[in-house]
């Protein structure tokens, strides 16, 4: 008899909420199979990077001045900060690395990363 106590459940009270609004009678469905068809998003989208081909004067002061002074030098930074395009990042900073203003770390298929000459550090 205890045993049969844990199965029964007793009976669900309702309960009567005194908000209006909530407690809609649900219409009858008129048929079956007439659920809206499923909309496909139109996934994300990412804004186009306007980033300029050719250095301007003032861009390439900034590579001069600026980008030596990070402490992680690559490609992909340089072309994010400065708003040139990755091939212009990739040329700007073999210029720097043969003027001497930075130093390469590590240099492995696409990725070379560059950072700042250690007599700067000190600085």
């Amino acid at each position: 008899n205890e045993y049969k106590s844990y199965l029964s459940m007793p009976p669900k009270k309702q309960e009567k909420s005194s908000k209006g609004g909530k407690d809609k009678p649900m219409k009858p469905k008129s048929g079956g199979g007439k659920a809206k068809k499923k909309k496909w998003s139109k996934g994300k989208t990412r804004d186009k990077l306007n980033n300029a081909p050719l250095f301007d004067k003032a861009t390439y002061a900034k590579l001069l001045d600026e980008v030596p002074k990070y402490k992680l030098i690559t490609p992909s930074v340089v072309s994010e900060r400065l708003k040139v395009r990755g091939s212009l990042a990739r040329f700007g900073l073999e210029e720097l690395h043969s003027k001497g203003l930075i130093k390469l770390v590590d240099k492995h298929g696409s990725q070379v990363i560059y950072t700042r000459n250690a007599a700067d550090d000190a600085e």
